[in-house]
């Protein structure tokens, strides 16, 4: 169990999550009152996925945590393992959404994870990343946007020649020499590994960094489920020319799962906070990110910072693949639940049902204690 509640990057304890709402003590079963599937078809699950993934000895997924690269004296492990991953493990809303196969980073001791750990330093470190490729079973590498860094720290291996085979291990030194937000992923079979869940997000802090009030990191996804299907043994075939996007995630998780404070990624505010959110795309098409009742402003887009009369007030930023953008805001709405969601909306599915994937919330604290939230809760299959 996570010892924060919501999006990671939260400081929002799970005490008070529970002294927020009252304890929802009233849930009941989860997902016991959420809207059913009715003729809608389960996007990457079904039957056949179920009997094959229930007989499977892989692990689930976790969700991905924050890990303080400075606190561990600059260096970090990084391992990729199989796993299966639970979108959205309920038969409610389009569900259960699930990928049988997908290849999770995990950092040092932790549990494996998609989107892989967040890792965060400081501007003017050093950081020595090791890649632990001992228990593989394919060749990987990492590759860091952003950053500058030896040509051998590319890890490109077409252009460097180094890659780690199974059975090996490789150190990358990566300086935190470019302030912001960036995406690391497999730069190995590239089309294959990142489609599979090989990618995280790397924060370097600049020096004198003043967090906001609130702080959250959101990844979002769209994926081929016919590719982490084929690797689970299900008889399809994948072609990375003529991909089919059909499941659409918020830090690897589908709505309603989104909103699961725990397992997924609610925006926790009180009224008056300054929130931060920075978004990393780590998906092979365009979407245009809008969050209900608030303005907010593009403050930092793939490590440079936007110029303040450069910024204006907007509700929605189209963040294409592998871009960044860090948005800030106020939260001086009514307290009340507002949208974060896609506004692609046939990307706001999981299959026929309208709502679900790239879609979470804004949720204020103050109404943590109401029906309606303890309803998205049941939602979400949250048992308080």
């Amino acid at each position: 169990m996570r010892n924060y509640v919501g999006a990671p990057g939260s400081t929002v304890s799970r005490r008070e999550f529970l002294a927020a709402t009252g304890s929802v003590g009233a849930l009941g079963l989860a997902g016991c009152a959420a809207p059913t599937n009715g003729d809608s078809a389960a996007v990457g699950a079904d039957e056949t996925t179920v009997a094959q993934t229930s007989e499977s000895a892989l692990p689930y997924t976790s969700p991905p945590e924050v890990v303080q690269v400075d606190e561990q004296g600059g260096q970090v492990t990084l391992k990729s393992a199989p796993a299966r991953h639970a979108a959205h493990p309920l038969e409610t809303m389009g569900g259960p959404v699930e990928l049988p196969q997908v290849w999770a980073f995990s950092a040092d001791d932790g549990n494996p994870s998609v989107p892989g750990p967040i890792l965060r330093t400081t501007e003017g470190n050093d950081m020595e990343v090791t890649l632990d490729n001992t228990d593989g079973m394919r060749p990987h590498t990492v590759h860091f946007h952003g950053v500058r860094k030896a040509w051998k720290d590319d890890g490109v291996p077409t252009t460097t020649g180094i890659r780690v085979d199974p059975g090996e291990k490789h150190t990358y030194t990566i300086p935190a020499n470019v302030p912001g937000t960036h995406l690391y992923h497999c730069h190995y079979q590239t089309h294959r590994h990142i489609e599979m869940g090989m990618y995280g997000i790397l924060r370097v802090d600049p020096e004198g960094y003043e967090p906001a009030d609130r702080e959250y990191f959101m990844t979002v996804r769209d994926w081929d489920s016919r590719l982490p299907r084929q690797m689970a043994g299900e008889n399809v075939t994948y072609d990375p020319r003529n991909r089919k996007p059909d499941v659409f995630t918020v830090n690897g998780k589908s709505a309603p799962r989104t909103l699961h404070p725990e397992d997924g990624s609610p925006i926790i505010v009180e009224q008056g906070d300054t929130v931060r959110i920075h978004y990393v795309n780590a998906g092979y098409m365009s979407h245009p990110m809008h969050i209900h009742n608030h303005r907010f402003q593009l403050v930092e887009k793939d490590g440079g910072v936007i110029p303040e009369a450069a910024r204006y007030d907007m509700d929605v930023t189209n963040i294409a693949p592998a871009e960044r953008h860090t948005v800030e805001f106020t939260a001086d709405a009514q307290p009340g639940i507002y949208l974060m969601h896609c506004h692609k909306v046939n990307h706001v599915m999981n299959g026929n049902f309208y709502p679900g994937g790239m879609l979470s919330g804004v949720v204020y604290k103050e109404v943590m204690d109401t029906d309606i939230f303890a309803k998205l809760m049941e939602y979400a299959g949250y048992e308080g």
